[in-house]
């Protein structure tokens, strides 16, 4: 079912969320495809249909740092990250508090984070907190910035909140501090130069 990003398409998406279904959703970075991350069979179904393998963890979207806060532990230098760049394209790893969430979506101690940018999206988050969110694509393929692309190349889905083009698309980068230190796992939006000027 494709709805548009006003107070009822929102509403259907958050409803389908949590009753186990999966939605589609534009992002400031690209479109996502996300679930209720404590319900394993939502989780398996968006393996399945991105046909990705199991190993490579699906991160989780988020309303607010508050509400991240309370799966996931922040550290000195990750808090100092999210309070300048949230809500935006940078991806947290941060250490795993929550464990139901790490056992339905097959975690070990780590889970990766974020608060987008976009109020389509945030507009879903305030309803349902937290949904896993990973790129709505077949695994290896490229993501997608238009939602005519999303729908012409990418099914399975549930819902799909309409959201047109998204403006400046581009994935969002990952971070880890290790042992004190800032770790760039995945290049993107946010430049290692803007990050240095935090430590």
């Amino acid at each position: 079912m494709i709805v548009a990003c006003d107070p009822d398409g929102i509403k259907l998406a958050a409803i389908t969320v949590k009753k186990g279904g999966l939605v589609v959703f534009p992002t400031d970075t690209v479109y996502g495809i996300g679930c209720d991350p404590r319900n394993p069979k939502a989780v398996d179904a968006i393996y399945r249909i991105k046909k990705r393998t199991e190993s490579k963890n699906f991160p989780v979207l988020g309303y607010s740092k508050k509400e991240i806060s309370k799966i996931a532990i922040f550290d000195k230098l990750s808090n100092k990250i999210a309070d300048r760049f949230w809500p935006g394209p940078i991806t947290l790893v941060l250490k795993l508090k929550d464990g139901e969430v790490g056992e339905s979506m097959k975690l070990d101690d780590k889970i990766a984070v974020r608060v987008p940018n976009h109020p389509c999206v945030l507009s879903l988050l305030k309803e349902c907190k937290i949904i896993v969110g990973t790129s709505a694509n077949y695994s290896g393929n490229s993501p997608f910035s238009d939602s005519k692309e999303v729908l012409e190349n990418f099914s399975g889905f549930d819902v799909f909140l309409d959201g047109g083009r998204i403006l400046n698309s581009n994935e969002s980068t990952v971070v880890e501090i290790v042992e004190g230190d800032l770790k760039i796992l995945r290049p993107g939006k946010i430049t290692e130069t803007e990050l240095t000027t935090l430590l």
